[in-house]
């Protein structure tokens, strides 16, 4: 039986970054074409500005759900049986969880331009995994729907 109310959510990159990230692409395909003037420096236009927005758009592919008995990170899935405490971190427990306390046997999707982060607690006995660090938009409602889905 389907969730009544599943949570899904796309990590996108920042609209902010895609503007340096352009400028950046435009000012080396301009290089190119002052080191190698002649007939065919349009290429350079031609490679890198596609590449910069297949590259931005790969960044943000990864898709956070919880839905249909289980929570989905990208290719990542646990059933929700599995599932333990959700904790919503603020930035400073994000920063520990991912440097000086980190574990390395964690299962982590983070993406920087992201500042808020959910750890799943994992109980699975035959799964090394301690836990699942998550960046996520909406912290509160990602713990909200996998606690939610946990009851049903």
């Amino acid at each position: 039986m389907a969730q009544p109310n599943p949570y899904r959510e796309r990590l996108t990159v920042a609209w902010w970054l895609w503007l340096p990230a352009v400028a950046i692409a435009v000012t080396l395909a301009a290089e190119v074409k002052l080191g190698a003037p002649g007939a065919a420096t349009w290429i350079a236009y031609l490679v890198l500005l596609p590449l910069t927005v297949v590259g931005l758009w790969r960044l943000g592919r990864i898709r956070v759900e919880v839905s249909n008995g289980e929570l989905r990170v990208d290719d990542a899935h646990i059933p929700l049986r599995y599932v333990g405490e959700v904790t919503t971190l603020t930035p400073d427990e994000k920063r520990d969880l991912l440097g000086p306390y980190a574990n390395p046997e964690a299962f982590v999707v983070q993406r920087p331009w992201i500042g808020g982060a959910v750890r799943v607690q994992v109980v699975d006995e035959a799964d090394p995994t301690p836990y699942w660090l998550i960046s996520t938009r909406h912290p509160e409602a990602l713990r909200s729907a996998l606690d939610d889905a946990r009851v049903r």
